[in-house]
C-alpha cells in the first residue's frame, strides 16, 4: 500500500534552505517516519509524533493514508 507525505509551507521552506547533506538527512529520517506507520498518531486527532534520525528530526500528523509533516530540524 502507498502512503502519501505532504510537507507543511513552512517545512517547504526549510529544505530549500538547507546544504544538500541536511536535505538528505531530513527527507531520510521523513522517510523512516512513514515506514513506522505503528508509530503514527491516532490519525485525524490533535496528537502528533516525532521521528528522530542521527542528525535531523521532524515532527508530523497522521491521516488514514499517509503523515504530514509540519516541522523539521538538522543539527547539520
Amino acid at each position: 500500500m502507498a502512503f502519501r507525505v505532504d510537507l507543511s509551507v513552512q517545512v517547504e521552506d526549510a529544505l530549500k534552505k538547507l546544504p544538500a547533506e541536511g536535505h538528505r538527512d531530513v527527507m531520510e529520517v521523513i522517510a523512516a517516519a512513514l515506514a513506522r506507520r505503528g508509530a503514527w498518531p491516532a490519525p485525524g486527532g490533535w496528537d502528533g509524533a516525532v521521528q528522530q534520525g542521527r542528525r535531523a528530526w521532524v515532527a508530523y500528523v497522521a491521516y488514514g493514508d499517509g503523515i504530514e509533516v509540519y516541522e523539521v530540524g538538522w543539527t547539520g
